[in-house]
């Protein structure tokens, strides 16, 4: 059967990647392809269902559901193509010198195949501990998917030992990563005829000012001396990242959005900085733009939340990933995923570890090569191998 491993890989994810899984549209058509492959194997699926009926995650246990188990955990949303400048098809799979490039195939339709493929091993195993297939949807625009399923999985009468979240490592184990907390401040002032301008209250204006106090903030964490050396930016960060605002040259902004973020390295940083920059801006410009104009003033709304991870390197998972990866080195990096979820929400704790590399992520002609994909199916191999010893 490991002959047959490469053939099926790729047929899954080639399958995977030919559903245009873009976040802000259905993944239920690559959710019922999952469930039918699993079904042609004799294996169930949970499925989580949102709100609107139009997204859900699967839970998956092969082997004895009543014994805690390992999780393998994927997304199946990816990040739009508009305006990128692919050479092909981005959600058709294309194999060149190694390489096989589609929208998805890093990050992460590749570690989901690689674990599908690996689904008929389990089965042939007789598996002691069970592996279990976390698969959420909308991971790009927060990790929002995940929650759900993780609030399920809290309710059941026995919890996973540990979860390996697939994002794209080079197969390296990552024990922790930032959190992030984004906030949009909406910034609502008087629209006037230019030539009046000191009638008026200017949205812009007023928004430069958070602008610059966010900026201000940021240098003062760079500067910081509590580092941590294991991540590549080895601080927390502060932006703002999007602004919107004004109408036309000749009249005086009635309205400004400003979006920013903080990528903190404690747990609870991100918010805890963005929580301190509302309290500024509220008690230091919304008071002079009300005296302005009653009406006025600054709307702040959070529009993403995850926190950080820090799993200690002594832990037993960090030290299981280590040996189903057949290295002894360990690292953390500043992008986020739903390892911190699982275990801020349900306990579990977890590293981050799957094929291919962060820098192809979101790019055009988005590839991952052939050899990081047969690595991670060693690494399921052999987590496999430990799950039959019990």
């Amino acid at each position: 059967m490991p002959s047959q491993r490469p053939d099926r890989i790729r047929t899954l994810l080639a399958d995977l990647v030919a559903f245009d899984t873009v976040s802000d549209r259905s993944n239920l058509p690559l959710i019922d392809y999952i469930e039918r492959y699993l079904a042609s194997l004799g294996v169930s699926a949970q499925r989580i269902v949102d709100d609107t009926g139009q997204k859900a995650s699967l839970w998956v246990t092969v082997g004895p559901a009543d014994k805690p188990g390992l999780v393998l955990s994927g997304h199946t949303d990816v990040v739009p193509v508009a305006g990128q400048d692919w050479t092909h098809n981005p959600f058709e799979l294309v194999e060149r010198d190694g390489r096989l490039y589609g929208r998805g195939t890093t990050d992460m339709k590749g570690f989901v195949a690689v674990c599908l493929a690996m689904v008929p091993e389990m089965l042939d195993a007789s598996l002691a501990t069970p592996i279990n297939l976390a698969i959420s949807y909308d991971e790009e625009v927060g990790c929002v998917g995940v929650r759900p399923m993780l609030r399920e999985v809290g309710r059941k009468p026995v919890k996973p030992l540990g979860a390996f979240i697939g994002e794209p490592t080079q197969m390296q184990v990552i024990i922790g990563h930032k959190g992030k907390h984004g906030v949009r401040a909406t910034f609502r002032g008087l629209a006037r005829h230019s030539s009046i301008a000191p009638d008026g209250v200017n949205a812009i204006e007023y928004a430069a000012e958070l602008i610059v106090e966010i900026r201000r903030r940021a240098v003062l964490l760079a500067a910081k001396r509590e580092r941590d050396s294991l991540y590549d930016v080895p601080h927390s960060t502060l932006l703002t990242s999007i602004v919107h605002g004004g109408a036309a040259l000749n009249i005086v902004p009635d309205t400004c959005a400003v979006e920013f973020e903080c990528r903190g390295i404690d747990i609870s940083e991100s918010r805890e900085v963005t929580d301190a920059i509302i309290g500024w801006a509220k008690a230091e410009i919304e008071p002079r733009m009300r005296a302005r104009h009653s009406e006025c003033g600054i709307d702040f709304e959070e529009i993403l939340d995850y926190p950080a991870l820090d799993t200690a390197a002594d832990n037993p998972v960090v030290t299981l990933a280590k040996q189903l990866a057949g290295r002894n080195d360990h690292a953390k990096v500043a992008f986020g995923t739903e390892a911190g979820l699982f275990d801020s929400m349900a306990g579990v704790p977890s590293v981050v570890i799957g094929p291919g590399s962060i820098a192809q992520a979101h790019t055009p002609d988005e590839f991952v090569e052939m050899s990081q994909l047969m690595a991670c199916a060693g690494f399921v191999e052999r987590l496999i191998a430990h799950c039959a010893k019990g």
